[in-house]
């Protein structure tokens, strides 16, 4: 699908003119659309592919008459009920007019104020890199909430659906940390060759700015990454500490229940028993019993003064 779009008073305004439109916004391009861009503005078809493969590394190409930038995006799913956090690629085709935009998932300019004031092609190219830098950001902050929330369940649950999810926290994170530091090279690379794509002033300005933000997303990526690595080992360990609390517990319970079996069992023995008991005596029953309960208190008080020594 492909919409049209202009500036127009310092904002991106939609547009129904193809022939008279700077922006294109193609989404998911049909192979009919795909050979349109091919063959009307002289596309590298391998290029335009790859702003549709999530696994397509982030890069700068010049071709004769544009520049293609393919770089990294953040996106969010539910899968099975879990919300899961992926990245994947777009690509911008800058002419000296004209701007070509392909993503897999469409994006409004109208929605994020980073587009409120955009003045040229060059400046929306570098806007829509700083709106990937803010979405990648919003999705950090999500995910702390999220571990935060793990965190607490992990602490009183015997599960391991919460160490999982947050085990795919942790991974998600290091997919992030990976493609926002190629975004950061393609940063670095279009820095390098303002002149060449002709960036103004102001225009390269705002690119250094990206670059500091970029910085600043990846080391907050790569400190929560530490935490929830962190956060991972510390409540395996706690699972496990806790398995051991039960474990211990059901051992406690069961010995307590088996010494008094094994005095009644010793007394349902079929040969003379000790201390006068015998059939005919009308208090054995009651006799056994006592004994019974005797060995259960004596197992209460010696536990109760040897845990704390184990």
């Amino acid at each position: 699908m492909i919409k049209y779009f202009n500036i127009e008073n310092s904002k991106v305004v939609l547009s129904d003119k193809a022939e008279q439109s700077d922006i294109f916004m193609v989404t998911q391009p049909s192979d009919e659309e795909k050979k349109y861009l091919i063959n009307t503005f002289n596309l590298d078809e391998h290029t335009l592919n790859s702003s549709l493969d999530i696994d397509e590394i982030s890069r700068l190409e010049f071709e004769p008459d544009h520049c293609a930038l393919v770089f990294k995006r953040p996106c969010n799913f539910l899968n099975e009920g879990k919300l899961e956090f992926k990245v994947d690629s777009a690509g911008l085709f800058l002419f000296q007019n004209k701007l070509i935009v392909i993503v897999n998932r469409e994006f409004s300019f109208s929605e994020n104020k980073i587009f409120n004031r955009v003045h040229s092609i060059r400046e929306l190219v570098l806007k829509i890199l700083a709106g990937t830098i803010q979405h990648f950001m919003e999705h950090l902050r999500i995910i702390s909430k999220i571990s935060d929330e793990l965190e607490g369940k992990i602490s009183a649950a015997m599960e391991n659906k919460y160490l999982l999810n947050l085990f795919t926290l942790g991974k998600s994170l290091v997919y992030y940390l990976n493609y926002i530091n190629a975004n950061g090279v393609l940063l670095e690379k279009l820095k390098l060759n303002a002149s060449k794509i002709r960036f103004s002033n102001d225009e390269q300005e705002l690119l250094e700015d990206i670059q500091i933000d970029n910085n600043q997303c990846y080391k907050e990526a790569e400190i929560l990454s530490n935490v929830i690595e962190g956060l991972m080992d510390a409540r395996a360990s706690i699972v496990g500490n806790n398995l051991n609390v039960y474990m211990k517990t059901l051992g406690v319970i069961t010995l307590s229940l088996m010494i008094p079996t094994l005095v009644v069992s010793i007394f349902s023995m079929n040969v003379k028993l000790p201390f006068g008991l015998s059939n005919e005596d009308p208090f054995s029953f009651w006799k056994i019993i006592a004994i019974s309960f005797i060995s259960f208190v004596i197992f209460i008080i010696s536990w109760a003064r040897l845990k704390d020594k184990l």
